[in-house]
């Protein structure tokens, strides 16, 4: 099946790249003159930008961080290459990244190249050739677990990977760091009682990781992509800037929140970044057991890790709803993000006890 990628559009105003320079880089890079050059974007995502760029009849996709100031440590496309090269050796579902550039001058920030993969993402839509039933749906849900497993499961000095991160502390020092985010993220007070009340709730309850994984830190449904012919099968995992070895549970946790079934009230659809117009969804339960009986671990507190994502998304959302309030970046889909965020903390509240 010959598909045209629905995630690609016109390179919005204030997201272009110098092309002379990026032309002139790319050239010595490849040792070879660059013919038919062009540049698209990719559409999706909501922080890191992602541009496919094409010449000499081959494609390559180059990942940089957002325009305007950013949070320290965060974005770091150093990492993401670093991980990508590693882990696609026993990973193959990573897209290899194939160089790194350290050189901000050349675009305006660091950057690296990745291979192509075709396939396509679900956003907010199930795509239009796709007949959506229970068994696709089901089919996706239970192959994306599969992927997370399988992660989780890789034993991180097999890719090179052991000195990712520290496991030991790191649940401490997730709820820190994430905490500082939000206080450097907002000049409001609204909120601030939920989400101190919140914080207080994570730290009293706070559990013992049973298990040290590599994490992707961001997994959920718009950072996988499908093939074309078997549509239900991955072909690639995206987004990988925040990967590092930690508590696995809190990859679940975060996915859950991104989650949307019958259960679920109105407000949800806030919060996913999934179709909401069919619910065939299996529920979090169904998914939370799945994921216990493919890696063997405790899932009894998951609740924890839940609430944790939560309180995560909501300071990810906050981040990029400052630099919207601030002119950083003019993106219309960014104008509702405050009510995502609340949303976010109540149901935080409501889950942890």
């Amino acid at each position: 099946m010959i598909m045209i990628d629905p995630e690609l559009i016109q390179v919005r105003k204030d997201e272009k790249l110098n092309i002379n320079s990026l032309k002139l880089y790319l050239s010595e890079l490849f040792n070879e003159d660059l013919n038919n050059f062009k540049i698209m974007q990719f559409g999706g995502g909501h922080a890191n930008l992602t541009y496919l760029l094409s010449f000499n009849d081959t494609e390559y996709v180059l990942r940089r961080p957002p325009i305007g100031p950013i949070a320290p440590s965060s974005h770091d496309m150093g990492r993401e290459h670093k991980v990508q090269k590693s882990l696609n050796k026993l990973f193959p579902l990573v897209p290899k990244s194939i160089h790194f550039c350290e050189n901000a001058n050349i675009i305006g920030a660091k950057f690296h190249i990745i291979e192509r993969r075709n396939g396509y993402v679900i956003r907010k839509f199930f795509p239009s050739f796709m007949s959506v039933d229970k068994k696709y749906v089901d089919n996706l849900t239970f192959n994306s677990i599969d992927v997370l497993a399988s992660l989780h499961l890789i034993d991180p000095s097999e890719v090179g990977l052991e000195r990712l991160g520290k496991p030991d502390g790191f649940l401490e020092r997730q709820l820190n760091g994430w905490e500082d985010r939000w206080k450097k993220s907002t000049n409001l007070d609204r909120s601030k009682n939920v989400f101190d009340t919140l914080i207080s709730k994570l730290r009293i309850n706070m559990p013992k990781p049973q298990h040290a994984s590599i994490l992707h830190n961001d997994f959920k449904w718009d950072n996988i992509m499908w093939s074309f012919e078997e549509t239900s099968k991955p072909v690639a995992v995206f987004d990988w800037d925040m990967c590092t070895l930690g508590d696995p549970l809190m990859d679940l946790g975060h996915m859950l929140n991104y989650w949307i079934d019958d259960q679920d009230p109105d407000e949800s659809e806030l919060v996913t970044s999934m179709p909401v117009e069919k619910i065939f969804y299996p529920r979090k339960t169904d998914i939370i057991n799945y994921y216990s009986k493919k890696t063997g671990f405790n899932i009894d507190n998951i609740n924890w890790y839940y609430a944790f994502g939560a309180f995560k998304l909501a300071v990810i959302l906050q981040q990029i709803f400052i630099r919207f309030l601030k002119g950083q970046t003019k993106d219309k889909r960014f104008e509702n993000f405050d009510k995502r965020i609340d949303a976010l903390i109540i149901r935080a509240n409501s889950i942890i006890i």
